[in-house]
């Protein structure tokens, strides 16, 4: 799928994804991993802000996303918070900033959606500080063998509507990356990956 329409889907999915952030069913998953946040934070593809309601009063966050509707619904969402935010419009897969540009890295179900998810975490590991910290929730393929044969059947079907992979192996995809797994917990069936790393 080439990367114009991949936008698209996204932009479409902006007042959906919006209706989630109080309400979600992975809220305290994400409050589990997310609350750890701390310093200057990067959340890639930080979509409509699902994330802003587990976060510290008193970080610096750093949104990045290629959907502009996204975007727009995340820098309104972003009025209710007390924490200091920037918003960039670009694409994480052709994007750069700084080495040790951050504290904490957020990733937040965005890895089912690279053409490359080990390249974008290496990027990851360049561009957090040597002492900080990457957090993800992610989907993947399942640990039961039914969800699992499920989702590979439908992943084509999946991608073509929504822009996502539903049967990536996380873990495996860390484990290529030059990341330092420190803990993976696995939540619904293994479908819900919960991962800390270090650069």
């Amino acid at each position: 799928m080439n990367r114009q329409s991949l936008i698209k889907k996204f932009d479409k999915q902006a007042k959906k994804y919006d209706k989630r952030r109080i309400n979600g069913q992975a809220s305290k998953f994400r409050q589990r991993i997310f609350q750890e946040a701390e310093g200057k934070v990067l959340e890639v593809a930080i979509g409509s802000g699902l994330n802003f309601p587990y976060y510290r009063n008193n970080i610096e966050l750093t949104g990045l996303d290629f959907s502009h509707e996204m975007l727009k619904t995340a820098q309104n969402a972003a009025l209710n918070y007390p924490f200091k935010t920037t918003f960039i419009q670009n694409d994480i897969e052709t994007f750069e900033f700084d080495e040790n540009s951050f504290d904490t890295i957020i990733s937040s179900g965005s890895l089912c959606a690279y053409q490359d998810p080990v390249d974008v975490l290496n990027k990851f590991q360049k561009w957090c500080k040597p002492e900080g910290k990457i957090l993800m929730l992610e989907h993947g393929i399942s640990t039961n063998k039914l969800l699992a044969g499920l989702q590979k059947s439908l992943n084509p079907l999946v991608l073509k509507v929504v822009g996502c992979h539903q049967n990536r192996n996380i873990s495996d995809i860390v484990k290529e990356s030059r990341l330092s797994l420190v803990r993976e917990e696995r939540y619904l069936a293994g479908y819900l990956y919960l991962i800390w790393a270090k650069p």
